[in-house]
């Protein structure tokens, strides 16, 4: 575009119009600034308090965030390490009464719906003793990184007057990390590419609940106008002075439901009722709610909605909202871990003898117990088949290891398996197959009874 005045007015025009729209002006200036991959100030802000806001008084918003976390956190979390010493710390550190970790996970996890975030404080004791304290993302007013990696924190400024006199606060850094320094860190949850700050599960769904509060909240008023209704009275009256003081006998004591009324032939009594027409309405609460339920990645039967009359449907529609529940455990479960970790550096650093790189594991419950029997039963069956192959020599112990741990629904280190597995003779086994007399439902897991 020339250099023109007049192209110079336009060219403002068109970048005022694209940053008023929100609309990413991908096609001038060489590309997308970074920075507009996260969202300006004031609107994170106001969606964390929306988002906080319809927790605390939407029956649906509630749900959807507690299944999250009985899903992801199930019966809790547990740490473990192979190394017996990092093991007794973890365990002391874990339930340390100022951590309180076991109970404190529900609500990191409530918290990383809400926000789609999570800010840790550690501080450590002369001891070694880490502990944790959780920040709201509100009180977070910008993330410092490094100038050519955003994925390198280096410091987290804060609103002023909160969590002390400080507003800055440095990032975790394992290299030149001390015991003795209070440090920051940051996870993020639905973090789009190239952005610093995570979003909320409930970020697309305030609309579609307050649409929804607001439908129901009508529904209510006019069912209740709905069976509202005035007598009206119909005779014969010589003056408009007769007419008030009938009236007024009327208003005095007006009939009760059950009674009788009687009248003679000069005065007729009818009801007068609203009209409203709103018995078609329920359709529009049912889009709504399949729009929440969307957005949330959950079944209508979570959200108290029968889908179908039969029980396969509804089981077979769980299957994405497992998947989704169980990358958000995994996320869960390295967050943990990574605090594990850091808690293990900063006591070796002070404690002689305690491997600070020790392996940390952290387990979670099964999402869900109903498949146990089914993935028992076809780990079972396969086994039996695959143990005929490797007894006649056709496939190795490694490749049984693994299709056993396959079909059983488990990861497994086949080679650190074999590696502590003890050696045993090679001799014809008898395999009797699936255990009889269990019947299992293949589709829900369940088990029915006997076989016939």
């Amino acid at each position: 575009m020339p250099n023109h005045p007049l192209f110079d007015r336009i060219r403002s025009a068109i970048r005022a119009l694209f940053q008023t729209t929100l609309i990413e002006p991908a096609f001038y200036e060489g590309g997308v600034p970074p920075e507009r991959r996260d969202r300006e100030t004031w609107d994170r802000a106001e969606l964390l308090r929306q988002s906080l806001e319809a927790w605390r008084s939407n029956p649906l918003a509630r749900r959807i965030v507690e299944l999250t976390s009985q899903y992801v956190v199930g019966g809790g979390l547990t740490l473990h390490s192979p190394d017996p010493a990092a093991h007794a710390f973890l365990q002391a550190w874990w339930r340390h009464p100022l951590n309180q970790a076991p109970l404190r996970v529900f609500e990191w996890c409530d918290e990383l719906t809400r926000a789609g975030e999570l800010f840790f404080l550690l501080s450590s004791d002369a001891a070694g003793m880490t502990y944790l304290r959780a920040l709201p993302a509100l009180s977070v007013r910008a993330i410092h990184t490094a100038a050519n990696d955003l994925q390198q924190e280096t410091a987290f400024e804060l609103e002023g007057g909160e969590w002390g006199a400080a507003n800055l606060w440095p990032a975790y850094d394992p290299i030149h990390d001390t015991p003795d320094a209070a440090v920051m860190v940051h996870y993020a949850a639905n973090r789009p590419v190239g952005a610093l700050r995570g979003e909320s599960d409930l970020a697309p769904l305030l609309r579609w609940l307050a649409r929804y509060s607001a439908w129901l909240e009508d529904r209510a008023r006019l069912n209740r106008f709905r069976t509202s209704f005035v007598y009206v009275v119909k005779a014969r009256f010589a003056g408009e002075t007769e007419r008030r003081a009938r009236q007024q006998m009327l208003a005095a004591s007006p009939p009760t439901p059950g009674s009788f009324l009687v009248t003679d032939e000069s005065e007729s009594w009818e009801t007068l009722s609203p009209r409203l027409e709103a018995d078609d309405a329920a359709n529009d609460g049912l889009a709504l709610k399949k729009m929440i339920a969307a957005g949330a990645g959950l079944p209508l039967h979570f959200l108290a909605e029968p889908e179908s009359s039969t029980r396969t449907t509804a089981e077979s529609a769980g299957g994405p909202t497992f998947r989704h529940f169980e990358q958000r455990q995994e996320l869960f479960r390295w967050l943990v871990g990574d605090l594990a970790r850091i808690a293990l550096r900063r006591r070796a650093a002070v404690q002689p003898g305690l491997d600070g790189e020790a392996a940390v594991e952290v387990r979670a419950a099964d999402l869900s117990a109903r498949d146990n029997a089914a993935l028992a039963v076809a780990c079972s069956t396969v086994t039996g088949a695959f143990l005929q192959l490797y007894e006649r020599g056709l496939i190795d112990a490694g490749e049984l290891l693994r299709l056993s741990y396959r079909f059983a629904g488990e990861n497994a280190d086949v080679n650190e398996l074999l590696k502590r597995a003890r050696p045993r003779p090679r001799r014809p086994m008898a395999w009797k197959g699936r255990p009889t007399g269990v019947k299992v439902d293949p589709v829900s897991g369940e088990v029915k009874g006997a076989e016939e």
